[in-house]
């Protein structure tokens, strides 16, 4: 499997999850477990970004403690899921595919099931001083050691992305800029971050509390699936009233940067390829972080894996969501 990226957690084969199948817990238990030296080497690493890159703002998001996929309370309980994020890849040594299969009285059932995410609050300057670091393994090392969690110091923030399928079936793939901070040049889909802020209207970045999320967990999973389309949107430039409810297939990690945690989400578009190529080319709001767009049929998604001479052109989120695109298949 390729070491760039494993599926944390993923869905049944057509059984992608709406809105309302989604359930969120927010608390400061699941926030990033610090010491001193940690904190004053992100600090460092902060004021050396920042120096360079006066532009830069350091923006809340969500951490990602753990994922539980379960059947709703109607069947029997059975779990599908990987506590403390990528205990599956630091604790077995590798990836384990039998470790991703779905229990078995969860695989047969075709009772509706339910994710549920454990969220604390995060930051990109944390994101830069931890996942983004040279001191990443050391981190990661001490957090299996010190909390039996190889992840406890990292920031983990969540982010999103989308197999966007157009009206013809096609399913679009940007080629990244050369002046984005991560996998420039390589293919990606359309994706980034759910934002608290927007669960937190009114509040400045630096305020956003665990406390202030808490009693507003459906309007955080409101964020999480909306700012798919919003990412769409600004991305690819098409109408968000162009875009069918996202429908979540599963969690990806990219270990690129540590582990860090994406869901990832299928999205129709009623748009045909040459429209949406058409409304690429007007440019939108994130226009700069993309040079071009590539459109790949439903056969070729499924076909592709580490020996498709495209694969290597693909950053590790891209190839997540064809992964779980493969096993899950929305449509």
């Amino acid at each position: 499997m390729d070491p760039e990226v494993s599926l944390m957690l993923h869905c049944d084969p057509s059984q992608a999850l709406e809105e309302h199948q989604m359930h969120v817990e927010v608390s400061d238990r699941f926030n990033r477990q610090r010491f001193p030296e940690i904190e004053q080497h992100i600090e460092a690493i902060w004021t050396d970004r920042v120096t360079k890159e006066p532009w830069l703002f350091n923006g809340a998001k969500f951490r990602l403690h753990s994922a539980l996929l379960t059947l709703t309370e109607n069947g029997p309980m059975a779990e599908h899921a990987l506590q403390n994020t990528t205990h599956l890849r630091h604790d077995e040594g590798e990836h384990s595919e039998s470790a991703l299969k779905s229990p078995e009285g969860l695989a047969k059932s075709k009772q509706p099931c339910v994710v549920k995410l454990q969220l604390g609050l995060t930051c990109y300057k944390d994101y830069l001083g931890t996942n983004w670091s040279r001191e990443a393994e050391k981190l990661q090392s001490h957090g299996r050691n010190e909390c039996l969690d190889p992840q406890a110091f990292l920031s983990q923030p969540l982010g999103v992305g989308a197999v966007l399928a157009t009206a013809d079936g096609d399913v679009v793939l940007l080629r990244r800029s050369q002046k984005v901070a991560e996998a420039a040049g390589l293919l990606d889909i359309p994706g980034g971050h759910p934002e608290p802020k927007m669960v937190c209207p009114g509040v400045s970045e630096e305020d956003i509390c665990v406390e202030l999320l808490q009693g507003k967990e459906r309007a955080v999973v409101s964020e999480i699936f909306s700012s798919v389309c919003a990412e769409i949107s600004d991305e690819v430039n098409v109408p968000v009233s162009s875009l069918s409810k996202p429908l979540f297939m599963g969690i990806a990690l990219n270990h690129t940067s540590a582990g860090r945690p994406s869901a990832e989400f299928y999205v129709r578009c009623t748009l045909t390829t040459e429209e949406v190529r058409d409304f690429y080319r007007r440019g939108g709001p994130e226009a700069n972080e993309s040079t071009d767009i590539l459109f790949l049929s439903r056969a070729k998604m499924l076909q592709l894996n580490e020996r498709s001479p495209l694969w290597s052109e693909m950053c590790p989120s891209a190839k997540g969501a064809v992964l779980l695109y493969q096993r899950v298949m929305p449509e």
